[in-house]
């Protein structure tokens, strides 16, 4: 019993300490932003947030090792990657992928410190599945700034933590965008051992993490009418990563 409630006091010290860092490093976000006039997004988006994620990740004893390079060319792209755990979060603000913006649940703005960063970065608030015109609204609205932007965009086409320890269902968001925006889509594939997966939890052990980006798939082909068939390929292959990575 007593272990157990050493485990927690640890966690919960962890926890305490990680939103302190992304409290302190979110107003000094802020300070750099106005001090440039909000000029600067590239810089405070994957320099400065980059870090945070980099040592809140640090915190709890967790090594990233990245496998591949997502691509800096210039060109836009849309990130798709599976989406398993709470750590995802700090993952992938760590990668610091290059002029992105991010589709992330609207419930983490209720964080104060990831609300600040969000905004500063331009993060896309998302609501749940079942607001199905509100997310046409936002899709909608994402797709006009991208095009105007030229930014690449993040999303999780599995819309949500999966935590059954298999890829789950793949929503049409991303491949829409991708289509609409002819842009190639740049796959990767987030492993996180179990022993160390804190799955909706924050409690994670100390280990390694691996990130393995794939090669970029093109749309330039695609069309809406073939969006369907060309989700479900792209899903099929992530569950090839997924028994892969897993050994299975």
């Amino acid at each position: 019993m007593s272990r157990r409630r050493d485990v927690d006091w640890g966690c919960w010290l962890k926890a305490a300490l990680t939103l302190t860092l992304m409290s302190v490093g979110s107003l000094a976000m802020l300070t750099v932003a106005v001090l440039t006039a909000f000029q600067a997004r590239r810089f405070y988006t994957e320099a400065m947030a980059g870090r945070l994620g980099r040592w809140s990740l640090r915190l709890w004893g967790i090594r990233v090792h990245v496998h591949g390079q997502p691509p800096d060319t210039g060109q836009q792209c849309v990130y798709i990657s599976n989406h398993t755990s709470t750590l995802d979060v700090f993952v992938l603000i760590g990668l610091g992928l290059p002029n992105t913006r991010f589709f992330l649940s609207g419930f983490l703005r209720k964080l104060l410190p990831l609300g600040l960063i969000g905004y500063l970065t331009g993060v896309i608030w998302t609501v749940p599945q079942s607001f199905p015109e509100r997310r046409m609204t936002i899709f909608k609205r994402a797709e006009r700034v991208l095009r105007r932007s030229g930014q690449s965009v993040y999303l999780s086409p599995e819309g949500q933590r999966v935590t059954t320890g298999s890829v789950g269902a793949f929503n049409k968001g991303a491949f829409h965008l991708a289509t609409n925006l002819r842009a190639p889509i740049v796959p990767f594939y987030i492993f996180i051992p179990p022993e160390i997966d804190p799955g909706m939890g924050m409690c994670a052990r100390p280990g390694r993490v691996d990130v393995y980006f794939r090669p970029a798939i093109d749309t330039s082909g695609w069309t809406l009418d073939e969006m369907v068939v060309n989700k479900d390929r792209v899903h099929e292959q992530f569950v090839q990563w997924d028994r892969e990575y897993r050994g299975r």
